[in-house]
């Protein structure tokens, strides 16, 4: 296909990152679609429609920023949103800016080649469809690749299955039903209190426990959905020069700059904040082990406290990492749940399972019946939904090949070899570790004014030098070796897929460096990258 394209931009993902990236190339007058694999729009909070699932970032700021207008007409109703309030936001958000005419839903594209004679890419879709643009944008998100663990016999299961990443749009009904869960990460957290509620029964499988901090979700009142819509401007400066991309300050202070009567007062007041404020209760406590250990031990108090039986509040209690080197999770009463009759747990790293049955799960040292079995096994991260896709760039290189040790981008935006490629917040940026929405606005705005660049200096083909994406790639990894992020088994480093390299993928330098750096980056024009 060596004719001219017919897309200025081709936008793979239907999120928070494809709605903006649509929006941010209309306003600049370019042609560009955006390609959905689901029926509707929402990405991430399409699928996970799963009972309990819930966003742990406050919703104030788990929004766009990017309108002033928008900020002032949305009422958010709690203070940690649910699925169904964030998708009715983003459809709100398609339709207030109109956005459903360049949406093509139920298109999942499966290729993206360059052809290096027509300096375009070629998208194919599952249908078969062919499209071709001058530029290509990965939006597909972080944590969008949902996957199974190959246990034997996963097919043999005669009872029902289900996935919290891919989770039927209608209600499913666990009435007098017994259910095993596998799974105690943030999605397992949040179901396992939901369907208990409901169920007969339910054996929870769990390989390693999680740090969980209590939500305390509540209702927003009147008056501090005003305060906020009054003071939206500056929330969002703060935000975007945060570190995580929420304004609150951090504590520039030491653990051991306390004494340990303070030390846990201080605790207590975060933990009674709710969500995983207790992070910023002191500056060292993702970087001193010592410090680290003070916090965790002091959840770990927390947990012993609110699970009444000793053996399942051991099972439950995280040792043997550092606190946040694993997703923080945040719930609601989901240590609670462990005190009702009809919930077992097992600890399946020292029983492993063996085999799904054909009537539930064999373990190492037990044989489970059930009725149903829901997987929160998690995703295959950062990476799983962008490889997807068979990505193939200059001279035909497979990205898959390219990756095959790990990932390597420039900024997480762009690729060395896959000119006019784009990702929005890809491996080796902040992404997953702070307010993914304020990241993936910087990425968009990046991408947009990059375009902007080229077409004023009339370049047509732009990606990253070489040699800059490897000095990238070395200070990602520098930069997470300085904090105890790295140091867990976690899906971080993809560790939670078997043979994935591990490499700690996001970059830990803050949100708000990130972006600085970006700045200048743009205002060096385009340091690191190579325009033809």
């Amino acid at each position: 296909m060596n004719h001219e394209p017919t897309l200025d931009i081709a936008i793979v993902g239907a999120g928070f990152a494809g709605l903006y990236m649509l929006h941010k190339a209309r306003e600049q007058g370019l042609n560009a679609k955006v390609f959905e694999r689901g029926d509707g729009v929402g990405g991430t909070w399409y699928w996970n429609r799963y009972p309990g699932a819930r966003c742990d970032v406050e919703s104030f700021y788990y929004s766009y920023s990017f309108s002033p207008e928008l900020d002032q007409e949305w009422n958010w109703t709690e203070r940690y949103p649910t699925q169904p309030e964030i998708l009715a936001y983003l459809n709100h958000v398609a339709d207030r800016f109109d956005l459903r005419d360049d949406i093509c839903l139920g298109s999942e594209i499966v290729s993206a080649r360059y052809d290096d004679n027509s300096t375009s890419w070629n998208l194919t879709s599952a249908r078969g469809d062919e499209f071709t643009s001058t530029f290509f944008v990965m939006a597909s998100g972080n944590l969008s690749a949902a996957q199974i663990p190959d246990f034997p016999g996963l097919t043999d299961f005669t009872g029902e299955t289900y996935h919290t990443g891919n989770w039927p749009e209608n209600d499913v009904d666990f009435r007098g039903k017994s259910v095993a869960i596998i799974g105690t990460g943030s999605s397992g957290i949040q179901v396992i209190p939901e369907i208990a509620r409901q169920a007969e029964h339910v054996t929870v499988l769990q390989r390693t426990p999680s740090f969980s901090m209590p939500a305390r979700n509540t209702p927003l009142t009147d008056d501090e959905i005003s305060d906020v819509k009054a003071n939206y401007a500056s929330l969002r400066v703060a935000s975007r020069n945060s570190a995580a991309g929420a304004p609150y300050p951090p504590s520039t202070d030491s653990a051991f700059d306390v004494s340990d009567e303070e030390r846990t007062a201080r605790y207590e007041q975060y933990w009674s904040m709710g969500g995983a404020r207790i992070m910023n209760a002191f500056g060292d406590l993702m970087t001193s082990p010592k410090a680290n250990d003070t916090v965790a031990e002091f959840v770990r108090g927390k947990i012993a406290e609110s699970v009444a039986d000793k053996d399942r509040a051991k099972i439950l209690t995280p040792e043997g990492f550092a606190l946040g080197s694993k997703r923080v999770c945040v719930d609601t009463d989901y240590y609670a749940t462990f005190n009702r009759d009809n919930v077992d747990i097992i600890d399946v790293s020292s029983a492993p399972i063996e085999r799904i049955t054909a009537d539930g799960i064999a373990t190492a040292g037990d044989r489970i019946e059930v009725d149903a079995i829901v997987f929160a096994t998690g995703y295959d991260a950062m990476t799983g939904a962008l490889l997807a896709v068979d990505i193939r760039g200059q001279g035909g290189t497979s990205l898959r090949d390219q990756w095959s040790d790990g990932p390597k981008t420039y900024l997480g935006v762009a690729v060395s070899g896959f000119p006019n490629m784009f990702i929005i917040t890809g491996p080796q940026s902040p992404s997953v570790l702070g307010n993914v929405v304020v990241s993936i606005e910087q990425h968009v705005e990046f991408i947009a004014d990059h375009i902007t660049f080229m077409k004023d200096k009339g370049y047509r083909i732009s990606h990253p030098d070489f040699d800059a994406q490897e000095e990238w790639v070395r200070h990602v990894a520098e930069v997470g070796e300085t904090t105890l992020f790295s140091t867990g088994s976690s899906w971080y480093v993809g560790a939670n897929i078997p043979g994935k390299p591990r490499v700690f993928m996001p970059y830990i330098g803050g949100v708000g460096n990130f972006r600085a750096m970006c700045d200048e980056i743009a205002a060096e024009g385009y340091r690191g990258f190579v325009f033809s």
